[in-house]
C-alpha cells in the first residue's frame, strides 16, 4: 500500500497560511454532510489541517478557511450546501483572504464542478473523494497561487495508508476499512463519485484499530460502503469475517460495529463471527430497500426478499438478542401499491428496531433516473407517512418489551445535569440519571420506561 507523503508541502502550506492568518494562527471552520464514510473522510481532513497548523472554529465569519465535505446521496443534501455556499459570499467580501473550500461526493460530479465554477467564483479550492490525501498541496497552491484550484482526477486503484486523524469525540470512533463499490444500484450515485471497490491492507486496519484502542474509545464502527466485500477483489473471497475475527481478539472492554453491510454479501460466516465474538455488538445493520422482488430487481440489488428473511432467520438463532435495523426506499420508479405494501409486510415480518427511511431521490446518470415515474409526489409523501407510522409502533412495541429488563450501556454524554445519554450494544439510546463522571464507561441499567424508540434506566 502506498503510504501517505505530504510532508513537504504540510510545511509549505502551514508558512503560508500562518502569513495570512487574520489571528495568532490560522483557523478553519469545517462541516461535513452525510454519512459515517463522509464523517470519517471529515476527521482525516481535519487531521491534515492540524498538521498544517491550523486550529479549529463553528463560526464560519472567523475562519481563514472554510471547507464543506459534501454528500450527493440525495438531492436535498446537494441543494442544502449550495444555499450554504451562497450565503459564505459575504464573508469572502468583507474578508478577501479567506479560502472557501468545497469537497466530497458531490464535487465528482460533472454538472456540480460546472455550477460551481460558472456561479461561485468565490470558492477557491474543489477537490474530490479520491485526492483527501493530497490536501496540503492543493491547499498550498490554492493559498500560493492566487487563482482557483479544481483537482477532481480519480486514482481508484490507490489506497493511501498513515493519513493524520484528528477524531470528533472520545467515545466513538470511525474506522474505514474500504472504499468504493462493485454494487451499481440502479439508484445510486456512489459509485460514480466513491469509485470501485478498494481494501486497506490488513495490517494497517489492525494497526489503526489498535491506537483507537490505546486511546480509550470504546464503540468503534468499520466502515465501507459495502464492508461485506472487504478484500474481495484482492483476494476472490471476502475477508470481512476474518478481519472481524482479528480486531475481536484485542483485549478490552469495546463494542466493535461494522456499517454498511449488503445483504447480497452476507454470509453464514459472517453472522457466526458475529455470535462467536466477545466485542461485536449485538446490532446488525441490513439495507433491504424494498420489500417486493421485482424493485429489487430494478434496483439491482441481486438478492430476494426471502433470500433477506433468511439472512435475517439466521441471525436471530445464531444471537437471539440482536437488534436489526435497515435503509428503505418508498416511491422507487414505478413502485405499485401492491409492491408498497409488500415493503410493509416484509417490516411487519421482520421487527425492526429502527428505519432509515427515504422517499426516491433522482439521481443525474443513474439507470434508475431514466425509468418512468408515474407515481405523484403526494402519493410518495402518504407512503412515507403510513410506512412511518407502522414503524413506530413496532418500534414502541419492541422498546415497551425492554422495560424491567437489565440492559448493558455507555454513557456517552451528559444530557442536562444528572442525566446521562447511554446507548445499547443494539444500538438503542437510553437515558438515566447519572453522574456524568461515568460518561465514557459501561454501566448496566435496568430499563424502567420505553418511549417509542429512547428508553429510561436506573443504573444498578
Amino acid at each position: 500500500m502506498p503510504q501517505f507523503d505530504q510532508s513537504e508541502y504540510i510545511n509549505l502550506a502551514a508558512e503560508v497560511a500562518a502569513a495570512r492568518a487574520r489571528g495568532a494562527k490560522p483557523l478553519a471552520c469545517t462541516h461535513t454532510y452525510g454519512c459515517q464514510g463522509n464523517v470519517s473522510d471529515g476527521e482525516r481532513i481535519n487531521g491534515l489541517l492540524e498538521a498544517m497548523g491550523y486550529g479549529f472554529t463553528d463560526e464560519p465569519a472567523e475562519a481563514d478557511l472554510i471547507l464543506y465535505n459534501t454528500c450527493a446521496v440525495r438531492e436535498h443534501a446537494e441543494d442544502r450546501v449550495f444555499g450554504n455556499v451562497g450565503a459564505l459570499k459575504h464573508i469572502k467580501r468583507k474578508y478577501p483572504d479567506t479560502v472557501i473550500a468545497l469537497c466530497g461526493c458531490m464535487v465528482q460530479q460533472e454538472h456540480v464542478v460546472k455550477r460551481l465554477y460558472d456561479s461561485y467564483p468565490y470558492v477557491s479550492l474543489v477537490f474530490g473523494t479520491h485526492v483527501i490525501h493530497r490536501l496540503p498541496e492543493l491547499l498550498y497552491k490554492t493559498l500560493s497561487g492566487g487563482k482557483r484550484v479544481y483537482e477532481l482526477s480519480c486514482e481508484d486503484a490507490t489506497v493511501h495508508e498513515e493519513v493524520p486523524v484528528r477524531r470528533d469525540g472520545d467515545i466513538r470512533a470511525w474506522l474505514p476499512i474500504m472504499y468504493g463499490c462493485e454494487n451499481f444500484c440502479s439508484y445510486c450515485v456512489v459509485p460514480y463519485v466513491r469509485g470501485r471497490e478498494r481494501s486497506r491492507d490488513a495490517d494497517s486496519v489492525a494497526a489503526e484499530f489498535e491506537s483507537i484502542l490505546a486511546a480509550g474509545y470504546k464503540d468503534i464502527t468499520l466502515l465501507g460502503q459495502n464492508v461485506n466485500s472487504y478484500m474481495r477483489k484482492e483476494s476472490g473471497v471476502s475477508q470481512f469475517p476474518q478481519m472481524l475475527t482479528r480486531l475481536d481478539s484485542y483485549e478490552g472492554e469495546y463494542w466493535l460495529r461494522f456499517m454498511t453491510s449488503h445483504p447480497k454479501d452476507c454470509s453464514a460466516e459472517l453472522i457466526e463471527a458475529m455470535a462467536n465474538s466477545k466485542h461485536a455488538a449485538r446490532h446488525l445493520h441490513l439495507p433491504f430497500q424494498s420489500g417486493d422482488n421485482e424493485i429489487l430487481r430494478r434496483m439491482n440489488r441481486k438478492y430476494t426478499r426471502e433470500k433477506y428473511l433468511s439472512l435475517i432467520e439466521l441471525a436471530r438463532e445464531k444471537m437471539p438478542d440482536i437488534s436489526i435495523t435497515s435503509d428503505v426506499i418508498v416511491g422507487f420508479p414505478g413502485e405499485t401499491d401492491e409492491q408498497f405494501r409488500n415493503t410493509l409486510d416484509l417490516i411487519k415480518e421482520v421487527g425492526f428496531t429502527s428505519l432509515f427511511t427515504f422517499i426516491y431521490s433522482k439521481r443525474r446518470g443513474t439507470p434508475a433516473a431514466n425509468m418512468e415515474d408515474p407515481i405523484s409526489d403526494k402519493e410518495k409523501s402518504d407512503r412515507m407517512g403510513e410506512l412511518l407510522k407502522l414503524q413506530e409502533s413496532i418500534a414502541a412495541q419492541r422498546c415497551a418489551a425492554m422495560v424491567g429488563s437489565v440492559q448493558r450501556v455507555l454513557a456517552e454524554k451528559e444530557l442536562r445535569q444528572g442525566v446521562l445519554s447511554c446507548r445499547t450494544s443494539g444500538n438503542i439510546i437510553v437515558e438515566t440519571e447519572a453522574d456524568a463522571s461515568l460518561v465514557g464507561t459501561f454501566l448496566d441499567a435496568k430499563i424502567t420506561e420505553a418511549k417509542n424508540w429512547i428508553l429510561k434506566g436506573k443504573v444498578n
